[in-house]
């Protein structure tokens, strides 16, 4: 399975893509390329040729890790197999709050590349550039944070419409799964087949969002997950952001997190290779090392998805949760929020 999207029937396809031309962070870099090779160290060349061991690195669309903070990273990666990277990723973090967003833009839409980017800057400025409280109580402010996840999804939806060439016949798309971490409370929404992992030290891991995919109707009906997930479309999703979508109702959960463990936000060119929130922990304890950074985390995730043939693009964004609770996170709600009626700007 290749994991490359496709949207549901009733939109015309077309395979063109073109490079995204907007900014990775808030300054855009001077190079298109990193500072330093990453295989040696040595001094890169204008073309991305590292001037000592001669090897071309991936430039900085192709490749990039965030940091925003020493509990939280991320990695976006191109893959070995495709020509532009489709998958984009936005976080960021303080010593209590953290946003964490992976877009992965469908591969048969035009410029589904901008569209992943647009759409997980959108979601992420707008989650972390607000923190509803409600009325005070905390039924006040799930339900505020819900309407802001919300508003999130349609800021991003806005952005890839805005983006998207009037004329094009083949209107860009993209998925989208964003975490918002507030303590020990994890608010996540997604569309599409992006997904969001717990991974608690003590107790079962757990897929935390739902996939909107043919796969995941298959399952809904009672097929196993590995027939389903082996289907020939069982990659057609059947919601995303962009001009063609006819539903951006997003599937959302929180959880209360009462023991340390690991938060995962991901695209399908990992968990293609481990579905499974059991198949998925035991891929984190072989990537962790002893002492594993989420920098360090996120990093062997991608190498391995790249090891077993890089197929798709692969972004992973990790944040450590350290709590002095114990027992499994037991407080969990889920819902698909009502799209908003009038679309956010970014």
């Amino acid at each position: 399975m290749t994991g490359f999207n496709h949207r549901a029937p009733g939109v015309e396809w077309s395979a063109a893509s073109v490079e995204a031309t907007i900014p990775l962070r808030p300054v855009e870099p001077a190079s298109p390329y990193p500072s330093a090779c990453v295989s040696c160290g040595g001094e890169l060349g204008i073309d991305g040729y590292c001037l000592q061991c001669g090897q071309k690195a991936k430039s900085l669309r192709e490749h990039y890790e965030l940091t925003p903070a020493d509990w939280v990273a991320g990695v976006c990666d191109i893959g070995l197999v495709h020509i532009h990277n489709e998958d984009a990723l936005a976080c960021q973090a303080d010593r209590t709050r953290a946003v964490l967003v992976v877009c992965d833009g469908v591969t048969t839409s035009e410029a589904s590349d901008v569209a992943s980017m647009v759409g997980a800057q959108a979601a992420c400025s707008m989650v972390w550039g607000s923190n509803p409280q409600g009325t005070g109580t905390p039924t006040s402010r799930a339900a505020a944070i819900e309407a802001l996840l919300t508003q999130s999804v349609v800021a991003a939806n806005q952005a890839v419409i805005d983006s998207t060439d009037p004329a094009s016949r083949n209107a860009a798309a993209t998925t989208i799964a964003l975490a918002l971490v507030d303590g020990n409370v994890v608010s996540c929404v997604n569309l599409g087949d992006s997904r969001v992992y717990w991974f608690p030290d003590e107790g079962e891991p757990c897929q935390l969002s739902k996939d909107h995919s043919l796969a995941q109707d298959g399952i809904d009906s009672g097929a196993g997950r590995a027939e389903a997930e082996a289907s020939l479309f069982a990659h057609t999703i059947t919601k995303w952001l962009g001009r063609d979508a006819t539903d951006v109702t997003p599937y959302h959960r929180t959880t209360t997190v009462t023991t340390s463990g690991w938060l995962v936000v991901c695209t399908d060119g990992l968990w293609n290779f481990a579905s499974e929130a059991s198949a998925m922990s035991e891929l984190l304890g072989q990537c962790s090392g002893e002492d594993p950074t989420p920098l360090g985390l996120a990093s062997g995730l991608v190498a391995w998805a790249n090891g077993q043939g890089g197929h798709d693009n692969v972004t992973v964004a990790c944040a450590r949760l350290v709590t002095a609770g114990q027992g499994v996170a037991p407080s969990s709600t889920e819902s698909e929020i009502p799209t908003a009626p009038t679309p956010v700007q970014p």
